[in-house]
């Protein structure tokens, strides 16, 4: 189908913008710091904290949602915000962790994690495991259950999602529920998949600016090859957690999202794919404002909420 009008109208305004690619990196932070000024409101939680927990590199922020229900024990979701592994925020994606608090019922656990290209792999994803670590021995002082833990990132943040969940596996835990990964980065553009032809410009996301991205985050042309930033390059998905990986029409990223939740299947996960036609890269932070944007938030909260009750 054809690109959803309000996104289209988004598209035409950001046509006489710089391409991100041709930018230093701290006027592209600052791009998209003020782009938080035009996002919708999101839901009502009922209580937001920060704390900070030692990191590998030192100390390591986290911003906790708690949802406005009763509940006494609730599951816990380790949040990792999309960045390209360059930019963003806690506070470009509070809007995306307000909804999947309010919709999921879960105590959501933002991590703030090192950026490149200060910080390059393996920074970010040793930065995701110690958060993801730290919330499963450290549920009950936030109202958490430990045994009904989920990671889950759109974008980069799908990548060290997806990385968490390999890495628990492998490095002995804690056991995850479940992995919501939402675009995510799992290949390379070496990988040559008709998505990065087809969507490669003006769609938003483009492949200069994710090769931008994926320079700045890598050290050398041997990282595209290691599965702890490509999850492509894993040789065997079997055993992880339960997952549902939403990909966009019009995402450079799409087919990468898509290849990888082939492969979980194939490897005999429990792996949703759903597609959402009309939509670019970064469309669930719409949520609340584009139908589509709001139709694919409520099926990652329903799926969150069905993993919750039975695994």
């Amino acid at each position: 189908m054809p690109v959803h009008p309000q996104i289209q109208a988004r598209l035409d305004a950001a046509a006489a913008l710089p391409p991100l690619e041709t930018l230093e990196v701290g006027a592209a932070r600052q791009r998209y710091e003020a782009g938080i000024a035009v996002q919708p409101p999101p839901r009502a939680v009922g209580a937001v904290e920060e704390r900070v927990i030692d990191g590998p590199g030192g100390p390591l922020r986290l911003r906790i949602y708690q949802p406005a229900d009763e509940a006494a024990i609730r599951p816990v979701l380790v949040f990792f915000h999309g960045s390209g592994f360059v930019l963003c925020s806690l506070d470009t994606h509070d809007g995306m962790c307000r909804n999947l608090c309010a919709g999921s019922g879960y105590v959501v656990v933002s991590v703030d994690y090192r950026l490149a290209p200060e910080h390059k792999f393996p920074a970010a994803p040793e930065d995701c495991l110690r958060a993801t670590r730290w919330a499963g021995a450290q549920a009950a002082s936030f109202g958490g259950d430990p045994d009904r833990l989920v990671v889950a990132g759109d974008s980069a943040g799908g990548n060290l999602a997806a990385v968490t969940a390999l890495r628990v596996r492998d490095e002995g835990g804690p056991a995850l529920r479940g992995q919501l990964l939402i675009y995510p980065v799992t290949g390379h553009p070496a990988r040559a998949m008709p998505s990065w032809t087809e969507n490669g410009a003006g769609f938003g996301l483009t492949r200069a600016g994710m090769s931008w991205f994926l320079d700045h985050y890598l050290r050398t042309d041997a990282d595209a090859l290691d599965p702890l930033a490509v999850p492509l390059e894993t040789p065997d998905l079997a055993g992880l957690p339960a997952a549902l990986v939403q990909v966009a029409e019009y995402d450079v990223l799409r087919d990468e999202g898509a290849a990888y939740a082939l492969r979980l299947q194939q490897a005999g996960v429990a792996a949703t794919l759903t597609r959402w036609p009309g939509m670019n890269h970064g469309f669930l932070q719409w949520a609340g404002q584009i139908d589509t944007a709001s139709a694919a938030m409520d099926e990652a909260t329903d799926w969150l909420r069905r993993i919750a009750r039975h695994g």
